[in-house]
């Protein structure tokens, strides 16, 4: 199947419009910040994805408290997919941009159920950079978090 991607402008995409009722769902749960629903390409049965219900493109325009109701409600869909579907892996996959992969420009978390010969593959090419490559990385990361970034 091809992968979908939603191209419609901020406040109109499939997310939007399935928080605003236009589109039906299969909806899972809910609470002021989160909605959890059914994805309508099921990777493995019980995928559900966790949307915040205002509209924010990536985890960088969620406000921390969307983030982190984000996370709470995917922890408990989490908690529930294990116990309806009994899977003996789960995966959370979280997609920021194109280029990070993410197909609906609006914040939202997969919840996968894995199973042996599932077919999904998710490798990436590992690199071990020296440790002082490592620790200028982290060096650049404090001063960034010293500098002001949004928490």
């Amino acid at each position: 199947m091809p992968m979908f991607v939603d191209t419609s402008p901020p406040g109109q995409c499939i997310f939007c419009r399935l928080v605003a009722g236009e589109i039906p769902s299969a909806k899972v749960y809910e609470d002021a910040l989160t909605i959890a629903f059914m994805d309508i390409g099921q990777v493995t049965p019980g995928h559900v994805l966790v949307a915040t219900r205002r509209h924010a493109a990536t985890l960088l325009d969620a406000t921390p408290e969307e983030a982190a109701a984000a996370m709470q409600t995917a922890h408990r869909v989490a908690l529930a997919v294990r116990a309806a579907f009994d899977p003996p892996g789960l995966m959370l996959l979280q997609a920021n941009g194109a280029l990070g992969g993410q197909t609906v420009a609006h914040f939202h978390m997969h919840v996968v159920p894995r199973h042996e010969a599932d077919g999904i593959a998710f490798t990436w090419p590992r690199k071990e950079p020296p440790a002082a490559v490592l620790a200028g990385y982290a060096e650049r990361l404090r001063a960034a978090l010293q500098s002001g970034t949004r928490d």
